[in-house]
């Protein structure tokens, strides 16, 4: 049916700080621990001290900077969706005030949510026991995916990798309840296994199944799963763009999958088939249509009925609900305590109405002088990251120009969209939590369904304006900076320009970076995947981030599993951002500072604050299952080793803080990392 899960982000969750947050102290030089050089560990100097009095609380599987913020951000938050609740029957009707008023206080009523039991589901449930030849279960797929609770694969817009300027629609692979497919064949993830159908067989046994019925019934779903997580590719493969776009014709798909009918599918959909699609990963979906030959649709239905229980269980009544934290937050994540009902819901509106939400946060938080400020330094860092580009003495004149070229067409986008997203045909009621959820769900799928067949538009917004957080797409070549993140201490409108180029000058560096990163490098300008690299300058460019790679790879984040390294070829991307993104910064900071005395503020020199404001964002701690997952599953490394890791490969570091060859914080040369 539906899951809407806190969003996994690569910089932070969300933040919405007061006006009074500004007046805060920008740096508390009490947090250093003087006990530890910067030159060995510059995560415990900068951050130790932090940590250790700051444990993580019982609701939650991380704490650190980020996750305090987002605690702000949550009241903020809260404040908003109560008064809306509070106002709603009196509301203008249909207005985005009221529909989130209203969606919120349906997810309060948790009466109305255990009187209603599994009644929300029961029709979809029905209607998988219903199912008896594979022409049905195909029929069903189009409809299920036709009201936004789509299984066994994902299926969205997205621009052409060879015409970006077009949306089209992108067939990927999915259908997994464990993390990645590994979790399904390795010995290390055994329990992991034996917990999941666990899991499973209580969820059908809350659906009314007797106890051994539940339990085969589970060790069916988890048969099905591991047949298709051996056609599944790796975190790391899915990396490569040749393995994100596969276009195929219609004629094309059906002999690669001649029991799955794509256009009886896109009809359900009610798309026009057009002149193909991308059917991304081919092996997955070979192996997805002998499934619907071979496997006895017994199985099948339990498969449906399993993800359509586990996907609606955290919106369901309280047994649901407990089973669901159970094993996603609990066992899987080691999180020991369930989150407050308001933030669950909260989330969900979130999920739901996200932008929407985000258009009333705006108002309150987000002054016009902090966009004027953030533009600035958007242009600092990026004209710095040109300078750089020009001077390179690893790459040839032909390369660069390309370089320059896709450089010419970055677009930066600040705060929120220039125009908001309407929510016109969206009913939502006061009294019907899981209807609003199942309404909002179909009417977000079919707002991205409309864009598949039309122009790419690059001024749309993927994240909400309440997320702290940035990204870059390389479909559009923008790099996008939501409201959220320009506040401390990534960003002070009036701030130290030290603490601000080490904090948002970085994160706004390193988006554009991933321009140039070895997913982005595969892009032009125009957002197509096209080489625009000399055979001789990609070479001397993997050689490089080559070093990245053993540089990560060298990490291992818990002492209790030695084994357990981060993966330098999963992380790449994020880490070559945080290297040239720092890099950038920080030239951009000596050009802004060019001719100006150092204030020392706290005896700290202008260099020094701006690492270390690069090391505060990153102080934190995490729980050692919920580590063990990001292991697996996150492209970005543990927020310590990103403290460490670009600063040790810059000689400004080393300068600042007058760091020897020899010391921790300063990599050989052998084995420094220079990219850009």
């Amino acid at each position: 049916m539906f899951r809407f899960r806190p969003l996994c982000l690569s910089l932070a969750s969300s933040l919405a700080l007061g006006a009074h947050a500004l007046a805060a102290p920008v740096f508390d030089i009490a947090d250093l621990d003087k006990n530890v050089s910067a030159c060995a560990d510059f995560n415990a100097y900068a951050n130790g001290k932090w940590i250790a009095a700051n444990p993580i609380p019982p609701d939650r599987t991380r704490w650190g900077a980020f996750d305090a913020l987002r605690e702000h951000s949550l009241a903020a938050q809260h404040a908003i969706v109560e008064q809306a609740a509070k106002d709603a029957d009196q509301a203008t009707a249909g207005s985005i005030e009221q529909k989130i008023g209203w969606l919120y206080r349906s997810g309060m009523n948790e009466a109305a949510i255990d009187k209603a039991g599994l009644k929300p589901i029961q029709g979809d449930l029905d209607a998988i026991a219903r199912l008896k030849t594979s022409a049905d279960l195909t029929r069903w797929l189009g409809q299920a995916f036709a009201r936004g609770d789509g299984v066994g694969f994902r299926f969205g817009p997205g621009a052409d990798f060879k015409d970006a300027r077009r949306q089209i629609a992108f067939a990927s692979q999915g259908g997994l309840g464990l993390p990645t497919p590994d979790y399904y064949s390795k010995d290390e993830h055994k329990a992991l296994r034996e917990a999941y159908a666990a899991h499973l067989g209580k969820l059908f046994e809350l659906s009314g199944d007797k106890p051994d019925k539940a339990q085969q019934r589970a060790r069916n779903v988890l048969a099905f799963e591991t047949r298709l997580a051996k056609a599944s590719l790796s975190r790391v493969e899915l990396r490569d763009p040749r393995n994100q776009f596969h276009f195929v014709s219609f004629a094309e798909a059906a002999k690669l999958t001649p029991h799955f009918d794509w256009v009886a599918f896109f009809k359900a959909l009610e798309l026009v088939p057009g002149d193909g699609f991308s059917l991304s990963q081919p092996g997955f979906f070979t192996e997805f249509d002998r499934m619907l030959a071979e496997v006895p649709i017994a199985q099948w239905r339990d498969y449906l009925s399993a993800h359509t229980l586990d996907d609606a269980a955290p919106w369901l009544s309280k047994p649901f609900q407990q089973a669901s934290f159970e094993f996603h937050d609990k066992t899987l994540n080691g999180q020991p305590e369930q989150r407050a009902r308001w933030k669950r819901v909260l989330d969900a509106v979130n999920g739901s109405m996200g932008m929407a939400l985000g258009e009333l946060y705006v108002k309150q938080h987000f002054p016009p002088a902090a966009k004027q400020r953030a533009q600035q330094l958007v242009d600092n860092v990026n004209n710095a990251m040109r300078a750089r580009l020009e001077k390179l003495d690893w790459m040839s004149q032909a390369t660069r120009e390309k370089a320059l070229q896709k450089w010419a067409t970055f677009l930066p986008k600040i705060g929120y969209p220039d125009k908001w997203r309407q929510w016109d045909g969206l009913k939502i009621v006061g009294d019907d939590f899981a209807a609003n959820l199942r309404a909002a769900a179909a009417f977000n799928y079919r707002y991205a369904l409309d864009k598949i067949g039309k122009p790419t538009d690059r001024y749309e917004w993927f994240m909400t304006p309440q997320t702290v957080n940035a990204y870059y797409s390389a479909a559009t070549n923008t790099i996008n900076f939501p409201a959220a993140i320009l506040q401390p201490p990534f960003f002070y409108a009036d701030g130290d320009d030290a603490i601000n180029y080490g904090g948002i000058g970085a994160v706004i560096g390193h988006e554009s970076g991933h321009g140039f990163d070895d997913k982005g490098s595969q892009f032009d300008g125009a957002g197509n995947n096209a080489n625009w690299w000399s055979k001789e300058d990609r070479d001397r460019f993997d050689e490089r981030t080559a070093k990245l790679v053993a540089q990560f790879d060298a990490y291992v984040p818990l002492a209790d599993h030695p084994d357990q390294h981060v993966n330098g070829k999963l992380t790449l991307g994020e880490n070559i951002g945080d290297l040239g993104g720092l890099s950038f910064a920080f030239d951009a900071l000596e050009k802004a500072s060019a001719g100006k005395p150092d204030p020392m503020i706290d005896g700290l020199s202008r260099e020094q604050r701006f690492f270390l404001n690069w090391a505060r964002v990153w102080r934190g701690n995490i729980r050692e299952k919920a580590q063990l997952v990001l292991l697996n599953t996150d492209p970005h490394a543990p927020a310590r080793f990103r403290a460490i890791g670009a600063p040790s490969n810059m000689p400004a570091f080393a300068k600042a803080f007058d760091c020897k060859p020899g010391d921790a914080m300063v990599r050989d040369a052998k084995a420094q990392v220079k990219i850009w």
